[in-house]
């Protein structure tokens, strides 16, 4: 009889540690149980291309990973779209070993959805469809330079504020190591990307149903064409530094410049390389007709490229909630202002959160692997949860 009190109690006990923990984390980075409801991964899009006499391949299909917490507290799932020279492994942990973004959502109790882009990873690329692979990145000109160690090199302004790497952020630190094993090289076209991408989400969302899109760097300019073609199937975007600014790429060049716009017309539709719905139509890109600001908001920031006047307005991006997030210390801190500006004019309500101003300082790019990694993405919990679930409009600027 006294065995069995004694492990009646040892069981109480270890119930109550384990609700106890449950109940104290919410969305933090412990190790408490989580409970998944379904789990599993699938292929979207995809088609079959001849190559040889009987013989084919398939191109386009796009691999998606997802996971569904048993207690799901939030009407529509978030799908996580990396950036480039990435994998959906930038969401699933950091390069330090701690719970990724993926995991983070989960327990704020949002269905999650990781995919590789078509033409990489597990999305297999075909030489015969995509053509050449593009380089990958390179550790000192990409990766240290603009993710992990920008403070070194000082090309933006705020470079040297630059603080939540978990590491020194160079060759030979593990952490660094764990990150630069983890890049790879993919499309080099960038229109084709953004082709590829907007059919393949189109396709996952016309599966799953209703859902979040959430993009990084590279995806940011497929999460508005996305948008455009299923703009009932998207009910919010969260852009995390989304791509560079409207129609012109900007180089960080250091003082006392600091930026140098590119000569092409890099985004001929203002935010997308493709082509983009807009009221009154637009037949050529060349009607919206760019012009460059006289001054720039503040001396650390640059000047934007917007449409000639009347602006034309984003037909089918109107009423998505949309939020943009930029580190302080990041290479995007000079600019993410202007595709924010970029849409207010079209007519796109949206809000442009830079994390210094919610007290989270000295983030970088790779904002979802840094050390305050959680506190952003609690951040972007709470915005949704107001946003799209409550369905709190944004105001215009």
């Amino acid at each position: 009889m006294k065995n069995r009190n004694r492990l009646i109690y040892d069981c109480l006990v270890v119930f109550a540690i384990i609700m106890t923990a449950g109940c104290s984390t919410g969305t933090s980075n412990s190790r408490a149980p989580l409970v998944i409801a379904e789990q599993g991964f699938f292929f979207v899009g995809g088609r079959y291309v001849p190559v040889a006499k009987d013989d084919y391949i398939m191109a386009d299909q796009m691999y998606v990973h997802y996971q569904i917490p048993h207690e799901k507290k939030h009407p529509y799932p978030i799908i996580l779209i990396h950036g480039g020279g990435q994998t959906a492994n930038n969401f699933e942990s950091t390069p330090d070993g701690r719970e990724g973004w993926a995991t983070n959502f989960l327990r704020a109790g949002f269905a999650v959805y990781l995919v590789d882009q078509p033409g990489r990873a597990r999305s297999p690329y075909q030489p015969e469809v995509y053509g050449p692979l593009a380089n990958g990145s390179r550790a000192k000109a990409g990766v240290e330079q603009r993710f992990t160690a920008p403070q070194q090199q000082n090309l933006y302004p705020q470079a040297r504020l630059h603080t939540q790497w978990p590491g020194s952020g160079a060759k030979g630190d593990p952490v660094f190591d764990q990150f630069f094993a983890s890049q790879v090289s993919g499309i080099t076209d960038g229109a084709v990307s953004e082709k590829l991408n907007q059919a393949a989400v189109a396709a996952l969302l016309d599966k799953i149903g209703p859902a979040i899109v959430l993009t990084h760097s590279m995806s940011g300019t497929s999460g508005w064409l996305i948008a455009d073609s299923r703009p009932n199937l998207v009910k919010g975007i969260v852009g995390i530094e989304p791509s560079s600014p409207p129609f012109r790429n900007l180089e960080e060049i250091g003082p006392p410049d600091w930026f140098r716009y590119s000569r092409n017309l890099d985004k001929p539709w203002g935010i997308t390389r493709l082509p983009i719905a807009y009221n009154p139509p637009v037949k050529s890109p060349e009607e919206l007709k760019p012009v460059l600001e006289e001054k720039a908001d503040r001396p650390d920031l640059t000047r934007c490229y917007r449409q000639s006047e009347p602006a034309r307005k984003l037909a089918n991006l109107v009423g998505v909630p949309i939020l943009i997030v930029s580190g302080e210390a990041s290479f995007h801190a000079p600019w993410d202002h202007c595709t924010s500006k970029y849409l207010t004019q079209a007519g796109v309500a949206n809000e442009h959160v830079r994390l210094e101003d919610h007290g989270i300082h000295g983030t970088g790019h790779m904002m979802m692997l840094e050390k305050n990694s959680l506190e952003i993405a609690q951040l972007i919990a709470r915005w949704l949860e107001r946003h799209v679930d409550n369905r709190v409009p944004i105001p215009m600027k």
